[in-house]
């Protein structure tokens, strides 16, 4: 059985608490990293091969390290925790459950960083883990673990929690920065990168909840300890959020190095009902849908990226045989035409037009070109935008096609 990191104290009663959390060892790691010079604790991170866990899946040690050297500027470390990707649901856990993990992590990130002022971006609708991780903080500071001259060190931090309004776009880290500076929430242009110029025009790092609530365990038990439990280029372990047509769906704590059929069928007691399985999305709806025999892939950023596919947020959405394909798509796809910011032509335009034909060929009223059609815009339309936003939905638009057309077929009348 697999070490458990994030997950230890979700099932403590009271695991939010201070108290619970420092009967756990938490905040032991917070004196070590306080005695430490910033530019170590970066490079700890680094030889961890902690991975950005939201989506990009991008070296964390590597992305603090782009905050430029010896700037006199305010630094702000901005935690991402919108988790809007639908299939997604595990920071959410952590908010509840083990929201001093986070805490912890932020001022030892913040340490590294030279930031004192931290923005913590809470979806909207997530109302209990707000008001559970507002009382955390609240706990922090008085205890003197947050504020002027934290635990006799002269370092001082600060969080700010501040609450979306509901936006997918502002999942996107430029966007959550523009909705945080009380701005629309458009994505910017990039670069210059959100190190250099980010929240307010100041160098700013952003990060995610389940990223940043690794950092204490790594500096307590060393960079060498995480990487040795995942894969050559990617440590730790990670919260997989799985839904969908399994009998025990549910966040699940494994090494990236866990197999798809494994999460599902040793996790997650395979397919529910006796049925069979038909299909997978492993990342969050933005990833590349899979087949039932492109399971055997390693859970891992790299391993997905091989696979054709991404690990995204880690959101596995398990479908069985009863599922119409089309359907699905008509569901992302209406999701995806509703989330668009609209800035950017290709996005605003085709995600549009594509909701409206997968939902006239799921109505029986296809045309016979409209699946090439389909295909043809999703292609054109990639990289061409500001955000990541269009290219996300790219994945299913093309892949539930490509890998499943015969259904899409079978819905299309012959003398359409």
């Amino acid at each position: 059985m697999a070490e458990k990191i994030f997950t230890r104290n979700f099932d403590r009663p009271q695991s939010h608490t201070l108290g619970v959390y420092r009967e756990t060892g938490g905040y032991t790691a917070l004196p070590k990293a306080l005695a430490m010079e910033p530019t170590a604790i970066t490079e700890e991170v680094k030889k961890s091969n902690l991975r950005g866990l939201g989506g990009a899946a991008f070296p964390t040690g590597m992305k603090w390290s782009f905050i430029p050297k010896g700037s006199t500027a305010p630094k702000y470390l901005v935690i991402n925790a919108d988790e809007g990707e639908p299939g997604t649901f595990k920071d959410r856990y952590l908010l509840e459950r083990d929201p001093h993990a986070l805490i912890e992590g932020m001022i030892i990130a913040a340490r590294a960083i030279d930031s004192h002022v931290g923005f913590v971006y809470i979806r909207g609708e997530y109302v209990k883990p707000w008001q559970v991780f507002s009382g955390a903080v609240k706990e922090a500071y008085e205890a003197g673990l947050l504020g002027r001259n934290i635990q006799g060190s002269g370092f001082d931090f600060d969080i700010v929690i501040h609450r979306g309004a509901g936006a997918y776009i502002c999942g996107e880290e430029t966007g959550l920065l523009s909705s945080l500076e009380g701005k629309k929430g458009w994505p910017k242009i990039k670069p210059p990168f959100p190190a250099i110029k980010g929240a307010f025009g100041q160098p700013t790092i952003v990060n995610n909840v389940e990223t940043i609530a690794a950092v204490p365990h790594i500096i307590n038990r060393g960079a060498e300890w995480f990487a040795g439990l995942g894969t050559k280029t990617q440590g730790g372990t990670r919260l997989y959020s799985v839904s969908g047509h399994v009998v025990k769906p549910g966040v699940v704590e494994a090494p990236v190095s866990v197999t798809l059929r494994s999460l599902i069928y040793d996790h997650c007691g395979g397919i529910r009902d006796g049925r069979r399985l038909k299909a997978v999305v492993p990342g969050g709806s933005s990833a590349p849908i899979l087949t039932a025999d492109e399971i055997d892939v390693s859970m891992d950023a790299d391993g997905l990226k091989a696979a054709g596919t991404m690990i995204g947020s880690a959101g596995v959405i398990v479908m069985d045989e009863t599922v119409s394909i089309p359907e699905a798509l008509m569901v992302v796809a209406r999701f995806y035409a509703h989330e668009s910011c609209g800035q950017c032509t290709p996005c605003r335009e085709s995600t549009g037009w594509i909701y409206k034909m997968s939902h006239r060929i799921v109505d029986g009223k296809g045309r016979k070109e409209d699946l090439d059609t389909i295909l043809d815009v999703a292609k054109r339309g990639a990289g061409t935008t500001i955000c990541a936003f269009y290219d996300g939905a790219v994945g299913p638009y093309v892949s539930y096609i490509e890998k499943f057309r015969d259904e899409f077929e079978a819905l299309i009348p012959r003398d359409a």
